[in-house]
């Protein structure tokens, strides 16, 4: 038994007793290969016929069996085709298989042996006869293949499943918050501007949104007040942010004193 985390190796050997035997690449349509797909192993799906006229190619017909045909009745599908050889020179081509060796107490393969069944020597193209079961089921694929994926449909009764969303989320959010703010009711402008002056002695600069958060009115109304008596800065580094004009400002005196000695400060380095 392999150990969880162990590597599993497995022996690997190829059998090239078959190596010189010739085989038949031989290319199907998909309606074909459908049908065989669902074929249970032990039935005959075709019979070949190869006939050969002095001086001329090999004819290669292929013809399905009556098992193959009533795997699904519904689907009719042609019987004969011809086959196309084209013989295979300027490339080496194989056909390979294997099989696994395993125990019944371990699941874990102990041995995968390859085989070489033959080397490629022609390729066939399997084409039908434009008869009339082969037209009627081309007619019958170009019909589907021209059918719309999405179709409109009258419905008798309501379908509580699958509703096309009649708004989208951010758009019903912003509607609420607009709502919102036009419920807001607008205050004395001294009151304001006395929420205005209390807030700028604690910062210089607001953007609009802090000041409508802060003094809770509406921002057309807030507006109106902050032009009469601050300023919109328009320029970095305190672009978009509002002021209060210079006749507004109060400094504490502290600021006052910082103020002067840079002044102070500034007049001497001119001195100089």
């Amino acid at each position: 038994m392999a150990k969880e985390g162990e590597t599993i190796r497995v022996d690997k050997e190829l059998d090239l007793s078959n190596a010189g035997r010739g085989v038949w690449l031989v290319k199907v349509p998909k309606y074909i290969a459908n049908k065989w797909e669902k074929a249970p192993g032990n039935i005959e799906v075709g019979k070949l016929k190869i006939s050969k006229q002095v001086g001329q190619k090999a004819q290669v017909s292929l013809t399905l069996s009556d098992a193959v045909i009533n795997i699904d009745p519904a689907e009719e599908i042609p019987r004969d085709h011809r086959l196309d050889v084209s013989v295979v020179t300027k490339q080496t081509l194989g056909v390979f298989s294997h099989a696994i060796t395993t125990t019944r107490d371990d699941p874990v393969p102990e041995c995968e042996k390859q085989y070489m069944e033959g080397r490629i020597v022609q390729k066939l193209e399997c084409r039908p006869y434009a008869d009339h079961c082969y037209m009627k089921m081309k007619l019958e694929s170009i019909r589907k293949a021209s059918q719309p994926a999405r179709q409109v449909k009258s419905l008798e009764k309501i379908v509580h499943n699958y509703k096309p969303v009649s708004d989208h989320k951010h758009n019903i959010e912003d509607r609420e918050r607009k709502k919102a703010e036009g419920k807001k009711s607008r205050d004395d402008k001294n009151a304001v501007l006395d929420m205005l002056f209390n807030a700028f002695e604690k910062h210089q600069y607001y953007n609009i949104k802090d000041l409508v958060r802060i003094t809770r009115q509406p921002i057309s109304y807030l507006k109106e007040i902050l032009k009469e008596v601050c300023d919109y800065n328009m320029k970095n580094p305190h672009k978009n942010m509002w002021e209060l004009k210079k006749e507004y400002r109060h400094y504490k005196e502290d600021d006052k004193k910082d103020d002067d000695a840079t002044k102070d400060t500034m007049s001497d380095s001119d001195s100089d």
